[in-house]
């Protein structure tokens, strides 16, 4: 009897769900690590792999000075949790800080107390950084202490930027001032200084009111955390970690690039459930293996053979070409060959058939592989310049359904395109335990 896949709405077996039109965004268990795969078209598109230990990044405490460095510009303090971890945090993210047990004169003393946030977590040796210059988000809107401006995604049009503008000039749309517990030397009362950030996902937005709902939102929890700050004793967590899996909903993919997530985990169904963070148009299943004989979550998807694809060196294309992709430590090099292709071999148009199916490949591959810094891209030499700009216009467009800020920078006098990819995770091949 085939084991059953349950769902809030319906109930689909095993094959009828993989059959399913549409992407999956899959959280499942993999050498002992739990991992988040967006699969779409029977291709893995994006994965990321949680730690067994919760990355504590975003978390936001009161920390206490335990010394001050003056040769390395820093400051180590000390912060809660189960085991009070020593911090690091420079001179530079220590510039606005919330003090709680005295007037600010510009400097840092030892046993000096304010509120921090975890920018990056302990490794190894390094202690885990904090910073001075809290932020916090949701969909639409960020928040963070340090800068009184306000930003505007890259990703939008300059219709959507200026209608966004003009909405924001709104009363309504005022940050609200978050008074320093104490005064100037004049007496005056001074005010943290607060930056917006309107992001990408506000131009998708139909409706004004949600608009100003995010807004309103996002400004009650920011004022909480300086509110309750000034009432809480040191080491206290005035907001948690971000829960891993709402993050990789979030993060790992577009909306429009799945129809539905399944685990296998009861947690994790759980947590998605309650959070009902999932559109209306997308379904949420827990895959339910009641007999250990039958197929798992991996088995059904291939999801050990799609992860081991995905960190080979050499990534074969649909033509018979293939990418040689070899990670250094100062860049990342991307070779283009035509490999087993022999229709019209050596021609410029062989040429740029090839390099257009190698652009969407290394765009897919700089994406699931979480390949940052510098890329660069050797092609097919190519001698047409209207082949040239055309494939760089391609890849252009093709890196925009990228989470990660990306951008092809130009092609060199040697036919080298060269292209950034802003840091955010781990690359893959770190993120997991076993290769």
């Amino acid at each position: 009897m085939s084991r059953l896949i349950t769902t809030n709405k319906t109930t689909l077996t095993p094959m009828q769900s993989a059959a399913k039109q549409g992407g999956k965004l899959i959280f499942t268990d993999y050498q002992g690590q739990t991992a988040a795969l967006l699969i779409r078209n029977d291709r893995l598109r994006a994965a990321r792999f949680f730690p067994k230990e919760q990355s504590r990044i975003g978390a936001i405490y009161i920390c206490k000075v335990k010394n001050v460095v003056p040769n390395l510009g820093a400051y180590f303090v000390e912060i809660g949790g189960e085991q009070h971890e020593i911090c690091f945090l420079s001179k530079k993210d220590a510039a606005h800080p919330f003090l709680l047990n005295r007037n600010f004169d510009g400097r840092i003393l030892e046993g000096d107390e304010f509120p921090v946030q975890v920018v990056k977590d302990a490794q190894k040796t390094k202690q885990a950084s904090v910073t001075t210059l809290i932020s916090i988000s949701n969909d639409c809107f960020a928040l963070s202490v340090g800068d009184t401006k306000t930003g505007y995604s890259n990703k939008f049009t300059s219709d959507e930027k200026a209608k966004l503008k003009q909405l924001l000039k709104a009363p309504s749309f005022s940050i609200p001032d978050i008074s320093l517990p104490y005064k100037s030397p004049a007496g005056e009362l001074l005010s943290l200084s607060v930056g917006l950030v309107v992001r990408t996902m506000a131009a998708q937005m139909e409706s004004d009111d949600y608009l100003q709902n995010c807004f309103n939102d996002l400004c009650g929890q920011w004022q909480k955390i300086f509110q309750t700050a000034q009432h809480r004793t040191c080491f206290s967590c005035l907001k948690a970690a971000p829960c891993p899996w709402l993050s990789a909903v979030k993060e790992l993919a577009y909306a429009n690039e799945y129809d539905e997530v399944l685990s296998d985990n009861t947690d994790i169904y759980n947590q998605l459930m309650q959070a009902d963070i999932l559109g209306k148009d997308k379904s949420l299943r827990l895959y339910d293996e009641t007999q250990s004989a039958q197929l798992s979550l991996s088995k059904l998807y291939s999801l050990e053979s799609k992860i081991a694809t995905a960190l080979e060196r050499r990534v074969w294309l649909k033509s018979g070409g293939y990418l040689i992709i070899d990670p250094t430590e100062a860049l990342t090099v991307i070779d283009v060959n035509s490999g087993k292709y022999e229709a019209r071999k050596g021609t410029e148009e062989t040429a740029y058939l090839i390099n257009k199916e190698a652009a969407e490949e290394v765009a897919l591959q700089l994406r699931l592989r979480n390949i940052s810094g510098i890329i660069v891209v050797d092609f097919i030499n190519m001698k047409s310049q209207e082949h040239k700009n055309s494939l760089i216009n391609d890849l252009k467009e093709l890196v925009l359904s990228d989470k990660q800020k990306t951008t092809v920078v130009d092609m060199t006098a040697l036919g080298l395109v060269e292209i950034t990819r802003q840091k955010g995770y781990k690359p893959l091949r770190e993120q997991i335990n076993k290769l």
